[in-house]
């Protein structure tokens, strides 16, 4: 079985954050999702898991941080190609939220933007062409 990952998000408002990843092409797992939670589907390994406030604290005891001004995580998918890319960023800008929060990254083998979720939770959407970053090495120093 292959590893998966959960990454465990608090957020204020559980119906439009799930409304927002559904928006990007993630899909809401019923079986792990109520009212205080959310388990949305990337991929049959990648999963996030929306967690109302209340619901995130039972797992901490620190204090959960405002994503728009503190940053707690950097959250990296890959993308098919650079057009996979733009088209998930497209989604994500129909929604409202900020694009590019960090600049865009294009190095050729390695094309990125991202977005912030309803939450400012930070998503960097990544494409790699693996055969061409590993053909030279020396440009990896660049990225």
């Amino acid at each position: 079985m292959p590893k998966m990952i959960f990454v465990n998000l608090p957020v204020a408002d559980l119906k439009r954050a799930t409304a927002f990843y559904e928006s990007i092409g993630a899909t809401r797992n019923p079986q792990f999702s109520d009212d205080t939670a959310s388990c949305m589907v990337f991929s049959e390994t990648i999963y996030a898991m929306l967690l109302t406030h209340r619901k995130y604290a039972e797992f901490t005891s620190k204090t959960i941080v405002d994503a728009r001004s503190a940053s707690e995580v950097l959250i990296a998918l890959s993308a098919e190609s650079r057009e996979d890319v733009d088209a998930m960023v497209k989604k994500a800008e129909a929604s409202g939220v900020v694009i590019d929060p960090t600049p865009t990254q294009d190095f050729g083998f390695m094309y990125g933007r991202s977005f912030e979720d309803p939450d400012g939770h930070i998503w960097e959407i990544i494409w790699m062409d693996v055969e061409a970053a590993t053909a030279g090495g020396d440009h990896l120093a660049a990225a």
